[in-house]
């Protein structure tokens, strides 16, 4: 009787969410349409800029992809060092396993943190000083 049910509600989720998502379709309209161009234009330029200043498409897109992996990193690492500090300080207290967790967890958020930090500026260091 517990299988049934489960299935039941199931079932009943899969077709509320394809409802809603059925019934959810607008088109975009102008301004928001606008807004993407804008945002299309912004990004295309500001790659354009690094293939002028790194001198070579491949080194521009590969310095874009580090800039924005600087930028994105920073929130995605705070957050995950706060989640092991949750870990570690707030669980932690009653289990001894869930403490090491959250500390090894705390020790790699903070090395992803300092290499997305520390990669782009090494890659400009390397391709600006030492290229030929």
């Amino acid at each position: 009787m517990k299988k049934v049910i489960a299935i039941f509600l199931v079932v009943i989720c899969l077709i509320s969410i394809s409802y809603v998502y059925a019934s959810d379709s607008r088109v975009i309209d102008n301004e928001t349409s606008s807004q993407l161009v804008q945002i299309k234009e912004k990004e295309l330029k500001e790659l354009k800029d690094y293939n002028e200043a790194y001198g070579s498409e491949s080194y521009g897109i590969t310095a874009y992809i580090l800039n924005k992996v600087r930028v994105y990193s920073i929130p995605c690492c705070f957050i995950g060092i706060a989640v092991a500090a949750i870990y570690q300080y707030v669980i932690g207290i009653r289990k001894i396993d869930v403490r090491d967790r959250g500390l090894i967890l705390m020790i790699g958020f903070i090395t992803i943190f300092v290499i997305c930090q520390v990669l782009p500026l090494i890659f400009a260091i390397v391709v600006k000083s030492w290229r030929g």
